[in-house]
């Protein structure tokens, strides 16, 4: 640590691994995860996938975390009662007080083994205090690899998109109340 202008105590930047937040979870689809068809409930696997990234969330991290959002979670084949769901989460790209967390979801037949991927999502998660107010999180370090790069990379990507649709909306809506206004009866 050193000391900084007037005399605040600055933390030394700590980087963190993007392969040490890698985590896996496995659970097998009993009926009652599954709507009529035998297919999983789309609302299960969202909370399987809350659920693993926020242990990749908290690894990063190693404080407390909440989830901000999570992001399209397109479903591109059915999950079948009976076979086993496998969720890899790892944390992608981190900021001040938030990092993303990527989540692939894989259907596993537990006859054969063969696995096909089902869906993935990318989760902001924000660290918090003991009070509840967000905190400074760590620096990620992707690594060398390629992938781990490009992970990074395209995390970078979806956050500026996800703040330029917030200014969009927000601009939006200031609109339409400032019309309402100037259409009220005075």
């Amino acid at each position: 640590m050193s000391e900084g202008a007037g005399g605040s105590v600055a933390v030394a930047e700590a980087r963190v691994l993007g392969d040490r937040t890698l985590t896996e979870m496995t659970q097998i689809l009993l009926p009652g995860h599954t709507n009529a068809l035998g297919d999983a409930f789309g609302g299960q696997i969202a909370a399987w996938v809350d659920i693993c990234a926020a242990v990749a969330a908290q690894r990063f991290c190693r404080g407390p975390v909440v989830t901000a959002s999570m992001d399209q979670l397109h479903f591109l084949r059915p999950v079948r009662r009976g076979m086993v769901v496998v969720l890899q989460a790892r944390v992608n790209q981190a900021w001040r007080t938030s990092m993303e967390v990527g989540v692939r979801v894989d259907a596993e037949d537990p006859a054969t083994g063969q696995r096909q991927h089902c869906c993935s999502a990318y989760l902001t998660f924000v660290k918090l205090d003991a009070r509840g107010r967000p905190v400074q999180v760590p620096a990620l370090d992707p690594g060398s690899a390629p992938l781990a790069v490009r992970r990074q990379r395209e995390a970078e990507l979806r956050r500026n998109s996800r703040l330029e649709l917030r200014a969009l909306l927000q601009a939006h809506q200031a609109r339409i109340e400032a019309e309402a206004a100037t259409e009220s009866p005075g």
